[in-house]
């Protein structure tokens, strides 16, 4: 029996892990790196390693010091969680070599299904040759033979810029996995991704818990999941569950893992199988009524499935909450995580709490957001309407573009594919600002004052604040009075700092009010409050290329100098944060006038980079 149980990994994944532990008496530890030293996963584990000696993005990646960190915690097994040495067969070596239990399959079964080439080879299938790619069979994707989560992955439409691909995909890989292998296969575009749960035991007991649609995707990264899969033949449904079945027992899978489709024209095409717990996992567990952690530890302690799996009823939807922009790029977005807090009735996955930072080192996921119901209109609605509640202060977040992801018609009629955002991803990020933000942040803020400091015994100006919102300036103008403040065109009913009630055209608006700073969230709305005299020396150049998060130069596009002249679209300077290459492109032809950053330099968000004239 299991008594007390490290886990190799961090944030979400860890706490996660841990509510189950306490849940079955089981004692935890957590590791982490001087980046993490105050995360949540280290505050809510029993006991917390510091892994000495290693880079913050690398420290998760040091097997032999994770095997250290459980042997001095006295833990007898360790879970590797998803992600970084999850799917790594000389980790799971190491880790029961060490005398620990591995809670995960053979160290085999991670060799045969861990390279997705490997992978392939043993379903029957080859990925192409990159030396052999013809115009005949573009567009093909350039994908990482290790690891997951988008990274190292590239999309090649045009054959000239193969090479370009291939030489990222392997730099992404290799910083992300330690692994720079890549493979070239067929680019399906418009298909659905579609996966089975498995779970297998040491008696030979194999479960298939059902379908996931995981097609709403950027940079081939899931964004909402759900389970079942809406609307699947019964046949297709049985096919997936056969091909799943024969992965996993051509293996001798042992514990929880995940077969991945592309369904396209009726028909599944295998992509891999990711041999460790998914992060969208939770919907499986609600539609199932399991614990897929409980099961994994059970099977590593060596008991037997039972014959039958569970019933599925219901439907569950996840949407993943990540610090980033999708209107730039989906650039990852850094800062302080002021609150974050959902309504009743919904799950909430996170490795984060309110005060934590959130930095440049790993995914800017900040956590998970699941709704079950019986019916998948239900379940759909549930979740839109928590995230539109939610209260989510701090860095930018992609939450207005989960809310209207799962508002959209494509996706309320399950007609979605993984080309959605490419369809609609514009449109999705259109800013809405709500024009009575402002007026409600700046009655917030004057609320309480003296009103011998703005009230006049004569009509005189309203007194006049100005916020960024949305990209834009605005302007909000109000007066102090006799009977408390007003505004023109609206009632104002109720004022205090956190809270305020307007009356518009006989609607009344409640408006609540969190300020951090300079920066304000009005219910979901965030303003950014303007000094009243500009700071000259803030401004840059036309032309300017400024950081769009923090990160470090990794490289220089090759003879890139001064007075280059440069194209619009040309990649000039590619960052890496949070594990992923950002390129950073010429906006216009021109001629690069500066270049004050070299290869290995850290910058900050909105660090001058280049700055190129143009004509």
């Amino acid at each position: 029996m299991i008594s007390t149980l490290l886990v190799a990994n961090r944030g979400e994944i860890a706490c996660r892990i841990f509510r189950t532990c306490a849940d079955l008496g089981i004692r935890t530890a957590a590791i982490h790196s001087d980046a993490d030293e105050g995360a949540l996963h280290t505050r809510v584990a029993d006991t917390a390693v510091r892994l000495p000696g290693a880079a913050p993005a690398e420290t998760y990646l040091r097997g032999d010091l994770i095997v250290k960190a459980a042997l001095a915690a006295g833990a007898d097994a360790v879970h590797p969680g998803y992600g970084f040495l999850s799917e790594n067969a000389d980790f799971a070596r190491a880790v029961r070599d060490a005398g620990l239990i591995w809670i995960g399959p053979p160290p085999e079964a991670i060799e045969a299904m861990a390279s997705k080439t490997r992978a392939k080879e043993l379903m029957g299938l080859a990925p192409l040759d990159a030396q052999d790619v013809t115009p005949a069979d573009l567009p093909v994707l350039v994908k990482a033979a290790a690891g997951g989560g988008g990274r190292g992955m590239r999309v090649v439409r045009d054959l000239a810029a193969l090479p370009a691909a291939l030489e990222e995909a392997r730099a992404e890989a290799a910083s992300a996995f330690g692994d720079g292998e890549v493979f070239v296969e067929p680019y399906l575009e418009n298909g659905r991704h579609v996966e089975v749960q498995v779970l297998a035991d040491t008696h030979g007991t194999v479960w298939t818990l059902g379908t996931r649609d995981c097609s709403l995707q950027r940079r081939h990264q899931k964004v909402i999941e759900e389970a079942p899969a809406p609307g699947l033949p019964p046949a297709l449904t049985e096919q997936l569950y056969a091909l799943a079945e024969r992965a996993t027992r051509a293996v001798s899978y042992e514990g929880a893992g995940t077969v991945e489709f592309l369904v396209a024209d009726g028909r599944a095409h295998f992509l891999e199988m990711n041999t460790r717990l998914q992060v969208e996992h939770p919907v499986t567990e609600a539609v199932f009524g399991v614990d897929l952690v409980a099961e994994q530890i059970r099977v590593a302690e060596g008991h037997a499935l039972p014959a039958e799996r569970p019933a599925p009823r219901g439907h569950a939807v996840e949407a993943r909450l990540y610090a980033e922009d999708p209107a730039r790029g989906w650039a990852p977005q850094t800062g302080t995580l002021h609150r974050l807090t959902v309504p009743d009735g919904v799950r909430l996955d996170t490795g984060c709490a309110d005060g934590d930072t959130i930095g440049v080192h790993y995914d800017p996921m900040l956590a998970k957001v699941i709704a079950y119901a019986p019916t998948r209109t239900e379940a759909v609605r549930r979740l839109a309407g928590a995230l539109e509640r939610t209260a989510l202060h701090g860095p930018v977040t992609n939450r207005d573009l989960l809310v209207r992801s799962l508002r959209h018609p494509e996706f309320t009629e399950a007609r979605m594919d993984t080309g959605f955002y490419d369809r609609h991803l514009a449109a999705l990020t259109e800013p809405v600002p709500d024009p009575y933000a402002p007026l409600a942040a700046a009655l917030a803020d004057a609320h309480g004052r003296s009103r011998f400091g703005g009230w006049r015994n004569l009509p005189s100006g309203p007194q006049v604040k100005r916020y960024e919102m949305a990209g834009e300036e605005h302007e909000a103008a109000y007066r102090h009075t006799r009977t408390g403040l007003a505004a023109d065109g609206v009632r104002v009913v109720h004022t205090a700092p956190h809270l305020v009630l307007l009356e518009v055209d006989g609607t009344r608006r409640k408006f609540e009010i969190a300020r951090y700073g300079d920066r304000v969230h009005v219910n979901a709305t965030a303003l950014t409050a303007l000094p009243r005299f500009p700071d000259p020396s803030t401004e840059h150049a036309p032309g300017s290329l400024l950081a769009p998060m923090p990160g470090t130069v990794v490289r220089i596009a090759e003879g890139l100098t001064e007075g280059a002249e440069v194209k619009a679209g040309q990649p000039l300077i590619w960052l890496e944060a949070m594990k992923m290459e950002h390129r950073i492109t010429a906006p216009a032809d021109g001629t690069l006038t500066a270049l004050p950053v070299a290869v290995g330099r850290q910058v900050e968000m909105g660090t001058l980079l280049a700055v190129v004239e143009t004509d």
